[in-house]
């Protein structure tokens, strides 16, 4: 453990923070481990270069892929009697990830809080070329901070960070799931707004490693997260995030999305919000996959995928192979294992089934960390229109979302450099084809027709966004996942609603912690799962 920085990095001094910032970033970028002056441009460089967003072995292996992964089956899991237990190691290394830097994360909180100080002592000359860095960093701030919401609940937020703020050392306490979630959903409105004017700076899109200094994306950007977290709270505050988000979607020009432009075969390099990897990456997820997730999944692949003919299944599975008479033979067909086979079926029988896409996935060292896509928020656009507007212009967002989708994990493919053979991008007729397929096409009922928004949102947030697709099938109980209970240790025999505080923060916090405790189960619910 990381002696906790005293309950999530109250310790945290100017110097640490650059710490996290490596000479890896860009050859012309000054590196901040050799910097001795507070830097606003360099802390918020090191809060963008987060291994938490970066497509990261260390994320995917201790946290994606056993954890958020194995609770929404957008990762394969052997099904071992522990497989629904939560590791305390790693869950504390990923919340002391946020809140302090060094180990895998970028320590998000203390980046910020370092920034917050920097610009308040700032003269006001200086403040004003730095106020861009400010409004962008909170935007990147709320991100993180909301999925640590979905998480936990309640979390420390508004005392973190006490000693660079404040001088003074105090235990945080813990802040109101709700409370926090509309105060992300307001500040978010004011980033938004200020982007929607601001001008950039040849100073900020140097250090924007995010979106190299584009203020209109840093626009979407807001407003996209704000649809997310609007939509996140529309079951337990319906009229809130009614009225905001049709205020949002009947004003495109004051509410610009990342959305785009409502083009089907868009670019999500120009459009989305990722975060590409630094030129001299080399890392892959290979490892990442054989220790963990290597198999596709049941649902994902056998129910949904398949009776589709989805065209993406080509870049993310590959058939697999075994050995047949001496020689390896791919396998004559895409399918997975059921996922109620036991471990010793699962690996008695592992090569036959299908793998993760090589070219997509494993091998590909360009794979972008993924903040927010078009397709998700012409998913969120779909629902919200099914609910609150009209079926034809929900109709209208659920097929660009759909043919979107596909657009994107062809790109993610296409950007592989391994020398595994690229997929084309198959032609729009056979894309249309599939999307008017009886189980995709948008028709039915209300009910039938959110829950194929609900699942095709679920299989386009996937294995790299298996956070959002925890969150969004806790909200939505949707797709209809099967989960093995029988032969679980007790008390762990089935997926969690909420992740349990890691034992650090319940010992070096126990006083805030007790105020909370009652809370601390791991079947109580995020404050917007009602169902």
């Amino acid at each position: 453990m990381k002696k906790y920085i005293i309950a999530m990095g109250l310790f945290v001094l100017v110097a640490a923070s650059f710490s996290s910032c490596k000479k890896a970033l860009e050859e012309n970028f000054t590196n901040p481990e050799k910097s001795t002056t507070p830097s606003i441009p360099l802390f918020f460089t090191a809060m963008l270069n987060n291994d938490r967003v970066a497509v990261k072995y260390w994320n995917v292996r201790t946290f994606l892929s056993i954890g958020p992964g194995v609770y929404a089956q957008t990762s394969y899991f052997s099904n071992g009697n522990t497989v629904y237990q939560q590791s305390d190691g790693y869950t504390q290394q990923y919340w002391d990830d946020f809140y302090s830097p060094g180990g895998n994360g970028s320590g998000t909180m203390s980046q910020y809080r370092s920034m917050q100080v920097t610009y308040e002592a700032s003269a006001e000359a200086e403040k004003a070329t730095k106020t861009i860095f400010m409004q962008a960093a909170r935007i990147v701030l709320i991100e993180q901070a909301a999925k640590m919401v979905d998480l936990w609940g309640d979390i420390p937020y508004t005392e973190t960070g006490s000693l660079p703020t404040s001088s003074t050392i105090k235990l945080p306490k813990f802040d109101d799931q709700k409370v926090l979630y509309t105060g992300f959903i307001a500040e978010l409105k004011d980033a938004a707004t200020y982007f929607k004017t601001a001008q950039s700076t040849a100073e900020f899109a140097k250090h924007d490693i995010l979106l190299s200094g584009n203020v209109n994306k840093w626009a979407r950007y807001a407003n996209s997260l704000r649809l997310r977290l609007l939509m996140r709270i529309s079951n337990v505050d319906e009229s809130t995030a009614k009225t905001a988000v049709l205020a949002m979607l009947n004003d495109p020009t004051n509410f610009p999305l990342v959305d785009g432009a409502d083009v089907a075969t868009y670019n999500p390099k120009v459009t989305d919000i990722l975060l590409s990897p630094l030129t001299n990456s080399v890392s892959t997820l290979v490892d990442a996959f054989k220790e963990g997730s290597w198999y596709a999944t049941d649902y994902m692949l056998n129910k949904v995928m398949l009776p589709a003919n989805d065209p993406r299944i080509p870049v993310i599975y590959d058939k697999g192979s075994k050995m047949v008479g001496g020689k390896l033979a791919q396998n004559p067909t895409f399918k997975a294992m059921p996922y109620d086979f036991t471990l010793a079926q699962q690996e008695a029988n592992f090569e036959s089934y299908a793998l993760v896409d090589s070219g997509t996935f494993l091998l590909n060292a360009a794979l972008p960390g993924i903040l927010i896509t078009a397709p998700e928020v012409n998913f969120l656009k779909a629902e919200a229109q099914e609910r609150w507007g009209t079926t034809t212009a929900a109709k209208t967002a659920y097929d660009l979302a759909v043919k979107q989708s596909v657009s994107f994990y062809y790109y993610l493919n296409n950007l592989n450099i391994s020398g595994v053979k690229k997929e084309v991008l198959p032609a729009s007729n056979i894309i249309q084809d599939f999307v008017d397929v009886a189980t995709v096409a948008y028709n039915g009922t209300t009910s039938n027709k959110l829950t194929k928004i609900y699942t095709q949102k679920w299989l386009h947030f996937g294995i790299l966004q298996s956070t959002e697709a925890w969150s969004e099938y806790r909200r939505t109980n949707m797709p209809a996942l099967q989960f093995v209970t029988s032969g679980k240790i007790s008390n762990f025999d089935v997926p969690p609603n909420r992740l349990i505080y890691p034992s650090g923060e319940r010992s070096f916090n126990s006083a805030n912690y007790s105020a909370v405790q009652a809370k601390d189960t791991r079947l109580n619910k995020v404050f917007w799962d009602v169902n």
